[in-house]
């Protein structure tokens, strides 16, 4: 063991010489930053941090190191390996460095959001109102699949945005699912299912307006009337669904998930030793709680970040909703929601007389004490990101769909989804990555069935890969709001996402085949085709791991 750290404390030591005498050499400030290209710029080594923050993540099952690695590779690339510069980069480069990222005020906005549900759910807590509403569904709900169909149907529900969904979704239904021995894995996994792709098949939602806006504004083209096209062509986000309902009412389970399952019927919701909310899940509630002391709080909650939302959009200014809500920013109407139902709550417990004014006070630091472990992960992730960007990770990406995209027209939809997914999966962001593909896909098919197709192939794969990554903001926020540790939320999502996944790439293909063989006018069988055989594979998957118990 001490030969192992010898070397590698050898090999360490001569990687910073190195580095050290590189940085003599050259530079250590961009004289021309709008000119500057490090010899790694669009090239696949761009895609290589955050491939090493995922394979590490997956192998050390720690994420922050894994992070950060990841980011000072991306900064070493950068900088062709120059130290000071790398420093530069990582923490004060204005599109990428970690500082800048946690001054842009969109991100500002999404922690602020985060610490106040933090906040609120600390409140609903210490009221009794989680654990009077966990007593009162406990009572109606009766076995494990009904409180996990419930979760589904409030996250269905909670439509609105992707973050809201994931810490909403939790508060509410974690007691209920802790009641009848769901895993925190299995709770995490299905509000991460019902997060990102329900948001993008729903019109009202932050998500659409993202699509919409991505639509060129020169291509003549009604970005918010292709998205309502593109929804029975989005494949992953339909299909998670029928997953999510197949697992559960067939009670299959497999992978690392039949695990976390079998152990939490026994008792340990955890399976693993990391349990990084199990003590604000343990906090001391007040006997005076009523289902009301959740529900009003929450229904405050929905309807102030809704109106929240259109207020930045211009409803109040004239505009009709649904313009209000594609103009929308999402950080800022978020937070004034969230700011209104704290302020609604303190009220409404006040007058309850379930709190003290001392335990209101209380309440504050331990939500955001509950809300460290993400927002360390987002800060993180967000600075890995903006590393990738600065690398050409996405020139790169787009060159090569723009070259698949001239010979394989035909079978455009299934490439683009695999690449959707490749980029969103390393990137950690799905906004990003259709923002980058749909203008391509425009170019390529200007008008037509198979535009909207191709644009339903990226949306796709773009939340497939979103799904799927352990640097997705969706899929940390999904972690924070199942109170699961966030690498054990990964491993055991990931075997579900990726058989959602290759359903969508036979679904895509037959479109391509549909195409070829000029039969493109019945490409909406492509779904009910998908349907069955997402159905059909659950079924031969239950013979092997089917249990009555699950």
């Amino acid at each position: 063991m001490r030969k192992k750290k010898l070397i590698v404390m050898i090999c360490f030591l001569v990687i910073v010489a190195v580095l050290i005498g590189v940085s003599v050499v050259t530079p250590g400030k961009v004289a021309d930053p709008d000119n500057y290209a490090c010899a790694a710029y669009a090239t696949v080594f761009a895609l290589l941090p955050p491939v090493v923050a995922i394979a590490l993540a997956l192998i050390t099952k720690e994420v922050y190191s894994s992070l950060f690695t990841g980011i000072i590779v991306g900064a070493l690339l950068y900088s062709n390996g120059n130290l000071e510069l790398m420093m530069n980069t990582m923490f004060f480069n204005e599109s990428g460095g970690m500082v800048f990222k946690l001054a842009n005020s969109w991100n500002i906005g999404i922690l602020i959001f985060l610490v106040m549900l933090g906040m609120l759910v600390a409140l609903m807590n210490k009221a009794g109102g989680s654990a009077a509403f966990g007593k009162w569904a406990s009572k109606r709900i009766k076995t494990r699949i009904g409180a996990q169909l419930a979760t589904m149907v409030l996250g269905i529900l909670i439509f609105v945005d992707d973050y809201f969904n994931c810490l909403t979704v939790g508060s509410v239904m974690r007691p209920v699912t802790d009641t009848h021995k769901v895993s925190r894995a299995k709770l995490s996994y299905i509000i991460d299912a019902t997060a990102a792709p329900v948001c993008i098949i729903a019109p009202i939602s932050s998500w659409a307006a993202a699509v919409t806006s991505s639509v060129p504004e020169d291509s003549g083209i009604n970005g918010f009337a292709v998205f309502l096209q593109t929804i029975p062509y989005n494949l992953y986000a339909i299909l998670t669904l029928v997953m999510i309902v197949g697992m559960v009412v067939f009670r299959v389970d497999f992978g690392p998930m039949r695990t976390h399952e079998l152990n939490a019927i026994k008792g340990d919701l955890f399976t693993t030793p990391e349990r990084p909310y199990d003590e604000s899940d343990e906090a001391t509630e007040s006997s005076k709680g009523i289902v009301l002391d959740l529900v009003l709080p929450v229904v405050v909650l929905i309807a102030a970040c809704i109106m929240g939302m259109v207020y930045t959009g211009g409803f109040f200014d004239g505009e009709n909703f649904i313009t209000a809500f594609s103009g929308s920013d999402a950080s800022v109407g978020l937070v004034i929601g969230g700011f209104i139902a704290l302020l609604f709550t303190f009220v409404y417990y006040m007058l309850r007389d379930v709190i003290t004014f001392h335990e209101f006070a209380e309440c504050v630091p331990e939500g955001f004490k509950a809300m460290i472990a993400p927002i360390l992960i987002l800060a993180m992730a967000w600075t890995l990101s903006g590393m990738t960007n600065l690398l050409g990770a996405n020139i790169f990406v787009a060159d090569l769909v723009a070259g698949s995209a001239q010979s394989l027209q035909g079978f455009l939809p299934i490439i683009i989804f695999a690449v959707a997914a490749g980029l969103a999966f390393a990137t950690g962001t799905s906004w990003g990555t259709f923002g980058i593909l749909i203008p391509i896909v425009i170019g390529v098919f200007p008008s037509g069935t198979m535009m909207i197709i191709s644009i339903a192939a990226c949306l796709a794969g773009a939340v497939c890969g979103d799904h799927c990554s352990p640097i997705s903001d969706t899929t940390i926020m999904a972690s924070a709001g199942g109170h699961c540790h966030h690498v054990n939320h990964v491993t055991t999502q990931i075997p579900y996402a990726l058989t959602v996944a290759v359903v969508c790439c036979i679904g895509y293909a037959l479109i391509g085949v549909l195409n070829a063989v000029g039969m493109l006018g019945i490409s909406w069988i492509a779904l009910p085709v998908c349907v069955v055989i997402m159905l059909g594979w659950l079924l031969v998957l239950r013979k092997k791991f089917g249990r009555e118990d699950i």
